[in-house]
């Protein structure tokens, strides 16, 4: 035992003792001065061993007498090859290469990837990839993406749903350039009021994301970026009408104020004014209204001293009506679709208006130091007022939700670039007042916390990302928020992820669920002892792992990726639709999960012919009042496909291409209607529903286009969406029960021009 120490100990020194070759790299500035170049790679030849030098441009690397040729390399200089006859210090002076000569590389962008390199799962979804669908705002922005499903709220509102690792919007974190946006007050229609046009480029990460960004991201993180006004065109103008009535008005105006201002006008209006009712069911298949959507954004650029900065402008206006058809939505009594409206005390039809009015400000201020690149800091501020006044049938609910965001990071390294940090502040304010029929709620939101980011990055086969944050919330408590992402490459065009990460959120139930109004169920909060509405927060922990692995099949490029992902609620508020009389929340009392596995294919069949596949299973179960069921309205298995195809662009810049989409789903488990009377019982699942989405584009010239396309070109539709339709202020009425689409086929016809 005694050797067995003594072997112990000695171990390390032996392992750690290996001989070591030191030095320094140099190079030579303008003033022939020669200073210490750091980040250049030295490394043994023929060899996997390798290092990056210091700051100073100093570097240490293991040695063996059989090692004689050292590798300097660095970009803009000349690649030296050393001979090495000893472990004595070295100095070298690399020269800067004067003979880089210009490059052209051909290759064509993927309008939709997923990153081999970075250590989160992240797909990049750009531009191009948007325009394959009509894409009229962020909430229909996903149709051609398998990792988000999209599926109508309910039968009255026309708010699209959207799902990522089988967990509903309030579980991500969506953001606009980083800066959290779809919370609160806008969680139901908030997708809708991000233009399509004004997205630059949308970054899906799945699983928890990063601390920089918040506490509240549990199933993952949607970021768009906007177009930039010193980048976009000068003039963009996108029209858009369809069959079901929709018109819409996208402009982008950008000016060029000075060599460092650019300032951008972006104006969107769409309005649907005729009224359908495809099913004779009485109600409207989607509500009419209209929308003003105006954003004001300026862009400061200073290379020089190294500041860039945004400051954006916004205001919305949005009217939605919705009800029985035939409905008198400026009949005297309801306020002529007014904010803050009077309701009809005895109403003769059910109706509903949705008028919302939100202003926001927010700013960006980047800062990268020229002597330094490495060190960067960047401020952000955010300030929204959202202002919801609505009515469904006899139900009143009205939100007033004012929100202060700020935070600042700086980055930097530790000793060099393969070892980044970066650290900050964040405060967050919000204030709710919620009118709730005849209840009211009103709450105040503070919290205040610190983060730190350490990423490590090899250069080669492994980077991770680790965080922590610590906040102090004034209804939350005090916490602790730890992430971390890990990827490593275990042979050529491979990329093994995997991540860990706790979120923790206040639930806004109902703002979250204003489907629940356009019911006759009661609503009852089963839970007193929580800080808001009685409930105790909610609190999960994210695990999950993923496998990308690119490949050639036939001659042609080819990826598969494997995930799997799995969220466990440590607390959870569940919402319990099991009980046809009424809508509970609580606090769980037991287990709830969520398994997610998803595995997609793409294939390039042709120089311009891509094919996309994704088959993807959802394992998600919560234990209710009535015991552990599965949750209602998700399918366990979704398939989907995509085919895009683009012809050669001809020498005047004209262009066809040709997109299609189909997503099946499986049976959905419905909640409970054994308890309603015999018409107004459900089968225990719906039926399977699949749907496909076209569209060709035609671009005549580089400057404009011409596009048309369908949605639901199968004309699928679900009979009987609306539970007792014929009795809206009956027991019985429910419009929550939806499952796939409400309405038939959709054809639409656009044309986009742009102004360089």
């Amino acid at each position: 035992m005694n050797y067995l120490k003594l072997l112990i100990f000695i171990l390390p020194s032996i392992i750690f003792s290996q001989e070591s070759l030191e030095g320094t790299i140099l190079t030579q500035t303008e003033n022939n001065e020669t200073i210490g170049l750091p980040g250049a790679n030295v490394y043994w030849l023929d060899t996997s061993i390798g290092s990056i030098t210091d700051l100073d441009g100093t570097f240490s690397i293991p040695y063996r007498i059989e090692y004689t040729q050292l590798v300097v390399s660095y970009v803009g200089y000349d690649t030296d090859t050393l001979t090495i006859n000893n472990s004595e210090n070295i100095r070298h002076v690399l020269r800067a290469s004067n003979n880089l000569k210009e490059v052209t590389v051909n290759t064509r962008k993927k309008s939709s990837s997923v990153s081999y390199i970075s250590a989160e799962n992240i797909t990049n979804v750009s531009s191009d990839e948007l325009l394959k669908a009509a894409c009229c705002n962020l909430s229909e922005s996903f149709e051609t993406n398998p990792s988000i499903d999209v599926n109508f709220a309910d039968a009255v509102s026309g708010a699209r749903q959207i799902r990522m690792l089988g967990l509903t919007s309030p579980y991500i974190l969506i953001t606009t350039e980083n800066i959290p946006a779809i919370r609160g007050a806008s969680q139901t229609y908030g997708l809708s009021f991000i233009p399509g046009t004004w997205v630059e480029s949308i970054q899906i990460t799945k699983g928890a994301g990063s601390v920089t960004n918040g506490f509240e991201s549990i199933a993952g993180q949607i970021n768009t970026e906007l177009r930039k006004p010193s980048t976009d065109d000068k003039l963009f103008v996108n029209l858009y009408g369809a069959t079901n009535d929709r018109f819409e008005l996208n402009t982008h105006l950008n000016t060029q104020v000075s060599d460092k201002w650019s300032t951008g006008l972006y104006l969107h209006g769409n309005v649907r004014n005729k009224e359908h009712d495809e099913n004779n069911d009485t109600f409207l298949d989607m509500p009419t209204g209209e929308q003003i959507n105006v954003m004001n954004r300026w862009q400061y650029t200073n290379a020089e001293k190294g500041f860039v900065s945004f400051l954006n402008f916004r205001y919305l206006d949005d009217a939605k009506q919705a009800g029985q058809l035939d409905s008198d939505h400026d009949s005297p009594g309801d306020g002529g679709g007014g904010h803050g409206t009077t309701r009809q005390a005895v109403p003769d039809l059910w109706r509903s208006e949705i008028d919302t009015r939100r202003y926001d400000v927010s700013a960006k201020l980047g800062y990268v130091n020229p002597n330094i690149p490495y060190q960067t800091a960047g401020l952000q501020f955010a300030f929204s007022e959202h202002e919801q006044a609505s009515y469904f049938g006899l139900n009143t609910y009205d939100i007033s939700h004012r929100s202060i965001y700020s935070n600042f990071v700086y980055n930097s390294i530790i000793s060099d670039s393969r070892h980044k940090v970066k650290t900050g502040v964040s405060y967050t304010h919000d204030d709710y007042e919620e009118f709730v029929n005849s209840e009211v709620y009103s709450r105040t939101e503070n919290s205040v916390g610190g983060f730190f980011e350490y990423a490590y990055d090899n250069l080669g086969s492994l980077n991770l990302t680790a965080g922590i944050r610590l906040d102090h919330h004034n209804l939350l408590g005090t916490f602790v928020t730890p992430r971390l992402h890990v990827r490593y490459t275990p042979w050529g065009k491979s990329a093994f992820r995997a991540s860990v990460g706790r979120g923790k959120r206040s639930a806004n139930i109902f703002a979250e669920n204003q489907s629940l109004f356009a019911t006759a169920r009661t609503i009852n909060i089963l839970d007193s002892g929580g800080e808001i509405y009685g409930l105790d927060p909610e609190i999960a922990w994210n695990y999950g792992v993923s496998y990308l692995q690119g490949f050639d099949l036939f001659g042609r490029k080819a990826d598969i990726t494997l995930d799997f992902y799995r969220t466990d609620f440590q607390d959870q508020v569940v919402v319990d639709w099991e009980n046809r009389k009424e809508i509970r929340f609580y606090n769980l009392k037991g287990e709830s999960y969520a398994n997610s596995f998803q595995v997609e294919f793409h294939i390039n069949v042709l120089e311009r012919l891509d094919v996309r596949s994704a088959y993807k299973y959802y394992d998600i179960q919560t234990d209710y009042i009535s015991g552990r069921l599965e949750k209602p309205l998700t399918a366990r298995h979704r398939v989907f496909g995509n085919v895009a195809y683009e012809t050669e662009v001809q020498p005047n810049g004209s262009q066809w291409k040709f997109d299609a989409t189909y997503n099946w789903l499986g049976e959905q488990r419905f909640p409970k209607t054994s308890d309603n009377p015999l018409p107004y019982q459900l089968p225990e699942y719906s039926p399977t529903v699949g749907t496909l989405n076209a569209q060709i584009t035609n671009v005549l010239t580089p400057n404009f286009e011409i596009y048309f396309g369908g949605e639901n070109i199968l004309d699928v539709t679900q009979e009987n969406p609306i539970i007792a339709s014929q009795d809206p202020f009956g027991p019985n009425f429910d419009t929550t029960f939806v499952y796939g689409p409400i309405f038939g086929s959709m054809y639409y016809a656009g044309l986009r021009y742009k102004l360089n």
